[in-house]
């Protein structure tokens, strides 16, 4: 019963110790336009650093990659033309991202008239 306790404790702390060799890649917001200035946020539970046409999250979290941190990103610095982790946000759900730009367009538009 010991031996299988401490196989037990041992595979657990394998599995701790290797952890941060699996961390996940950055994400990656591509955007239409430049961000005037440097710009730092969160969204999806991980730091955003944007500057120029790109914002890098470098330690992503699980909500990093969703469609919510995606609309963050976009109503902070604007249109997004990619976002990519291990793979690439489809275009349905890129538009949908974008979707809260178009909305502040819209609304702005309204307000000067």
């Amino acid at each position: 019963m010991k031996l299988l306790t401490l196989a037990a404790a041992c595979a657990a702390l394998t599995t701790f110790a290797a952890a941060p060799a699996f961390a996940a890649e950055s994400v990656v917001a591509k955007l239409a336009a430049p961000v005037a200035q440097p710009t730092k946020f969160i969204a999806g539970e991980a730091v955003f650093n944007c500057e120029g046409d790109t914002c890098v999250a470098a330690s992503p979290q699980s909500l990093t990659f969703s469609s919510s941190a995606c609309k963050t990103v976009a109503s902070k610095v604007g249109t997004i033309v990619s976002y990519t982790g291990r793979t690439a946000m489809d275009e349905t759900r890129l538009s949908a991202c974008n979707s809260v730009v178009v909305a502040r367009s819209a609304g702005a538009q309204m307000a000067k008239q």
